[in-house]
């Protein structure tokens, strides 16, 4: 069912929601009785860090009705795809695991299975899981994924349900598909139960949507258009975080840059991190993505004299020409971008950035990726994020006719990839010998004996230690790089 904007009277949709997830939970508290054991739920994440985040509200919810959450689709009664549509390798993967999921519900008929996220919100896809992936149970998309309480509901009982947040009924023949995709909306609804991934990190969502509009890109068909949340909100729940043991924040949006300028009091984003640099037990601040059209000199100057921004900047550049970037409406030329980063290393000397670069865009020739090339060597990366340009139907550059062969990207992809590497490995060496605090992430997957740390450069360093370090912050040697990681010893803090 497609749905546009609400111009109906003020509901508390969040208190609304907590009265479905406890109707949500008598469904599971009757499924596990009949099971004779708990239910078992698994939130698989596609994409990037604002799905991530949107998983963690999903699976707090599931939690909040009864499932117990596994990483194994296999154990699961109640299997999520939360999925990702920036490139068409992200589909297919999704497409893949469907039917592996079709095997295990003919296995076992009571698995339930649900999609959502950014793919959810094309038409064709829905076409196509309607026609092909029939076993499908619930269907949603980006704009209405606080309602999911609601549409576990709905799910359960797959029979006449009024939808009082928009106060239209909504019918489904028992047995069928439910799905519920609004097109675009401008609601924003936050206060729902969340289960992190981590204890001490955890992103927050400042801004939902994309105004940009870049020629290959599908983002803004898909997130709607930029809409802030209030500062005081996002500042009450980062308190609450500091409050919970979490010392490493990410602020989190398509393009945090432009934070705060569609709210009935505009603020700006660098306004907005002098708040959050005040609040207790917040060690360290991360955001992402900024555009480079408006990363201004007052962010700039914000992320000099602060004492807890990560000197770590992931500024995508998509193209070094000057002649593609105007295809791709970047609005900024190879020159700006080059005096943005100048600007950037002179403030902060120690500052790590890192990029996105597209290979194959539509009518690109070697020139250009020479151009681009010519970036990667003069930004000096630390690292960069290489991707073959990837066709997505509806979007202008789908509908250019200068597409280019695959067996003519290939040879320029690998020409760029082996500059980036010798670039992030220049980059990676400078620290050698350095003593530096990392953020103890994890155990270390291949060595027990060892931790793995992040620096505040972004930069992972493995080093001794066990899972009593997890979350804390430690001083380390950065003793031997190993190309994109170092591994080192702890230093102890001179009292």
């Amino acid at each position: 069912m497609d749905m546009k904007k609400n111009d109906l009277p003020y509901i508390d949709e969040a208190k609304l929601q907590y009265d479905y997830i406890e109707k949500a939970k008598q469904y599971v508290k009757a499924e596990s009785e009949r099971l004779g054991r708990p239910l078992f739920a698994s939130v698989i994440t596609f994409g990037c860090q604002m799905n991530a985040r949107d998983s963690e509200k999903l699976a707090g919810i599931l939690e909040q009705t009864g499932y117990r959450l596994t990483d194994s689709e296999e154990d699961a009664d109640f299997v999520i795809y939360n999925t990702c549509t920036v490139r068409d390798n992200a589909n297919q993967r999704v497409y893949g695991r469907l039917g592996h999921l079709n095997s295990l519900k003919k296995k076992k008929p009571h698995l339930k299975i649900a999609l959502c996220g950014c793919m959810m919100q094309e038409q064709s896809v829905i076409e196509k899981i309607r026609k092909s992936y029939r076993f499908v149970d619930l269907i949603f998309g980006t704009h209405n994924l606080f309602k999911f309480a609601q549409l576990l509901v709905t799910m359960f009982d797959n029979a006449f349900v009024e939808d009082s947040s928009e106060n239209i009924p909504q019918k489904s023949v028992r047995g069928s598909m439910v799905i519920d995709i609004w097109k675009e909306t401008d609601r924003i609804v936050e206060d729902l139960p969340v289960s992190r991934k981590y204890s001490y990190k955890s992103g927050i969502n400042i801004m939902f949507g994309c105004n940009n509009f870049c020629s290959y890109c599908i983002v803004p068909y898909v997130r709607g258009r930029e809409r802030s949340r209030e500062p005081k909100e996002i500042l009450r729940e980062i308190e609450l975080l500091a409050a919970d043991g979490v010392v490493e924040i990410m602020l989190l949006g398509q393009n945090v840059n432009s934070y705060g300028r569609n709210l009935e009091n505009p603020i700006s984003f660098a306004q907005l991190l002098r708040e959050v640099e005040q609040i207790d037990g917040i060690r360290r601040i991360r955001f992402m993505t900024s555009h480079p059209k408006d990363f201004s000199d007052e962010l700039i100057q914000v992320m000099k004299e602060s004492s807890k921004i990560c000197h770590h900047l992931h500024l995508p550049l998509q193209s070094g020409s000057n002649r593609i970037l105007r295809k791709m409406n970047r609005r900024y030329t190879k020159e700006q971008y080059l005096e943005l980063v100048r600007k950037l290393r002179e403030a902060i000397p120690d500052i790590a950035i890192t990029t996105d670069i597209i290979v194959g865009f539509p009518g690109e020739t070697m020139e250009d990726v020479e151009e681009t090339i010519d970036v990667v060597k003069q930004a000096a990366y630390d690292n960069a994020f290489t991707f073959i340009y990837s066709k997505r139907t509806g979007t202008p550059a789908a509908a250019m006719e200068d597409q280019v062969p695959e067996e003519l990207v290939h040879p320029a992809f690998d020409k760029l990839l082996k500059v980036v590497q010798e670039t992030a490995k220049e980059r990676a060496l400078l620290l050698k010998g350095k003593v530096m605090e990392a953020l103890v992430e994890e155990r270390n997957e291949q060595d027990a004996s060892l931790v793995t740390g992040r620096l505040s450069n972004n930069m992972l360093v493995h080093f001794p230690g066990d899972v009593s370090d997890i979350g804390k912050l430690m001083m380390v040697s950065l003793d031997e790089c190993h190309g994109f990681y170092y591994t080192g010893r702890r230093i102890e803090k001179k009292r």
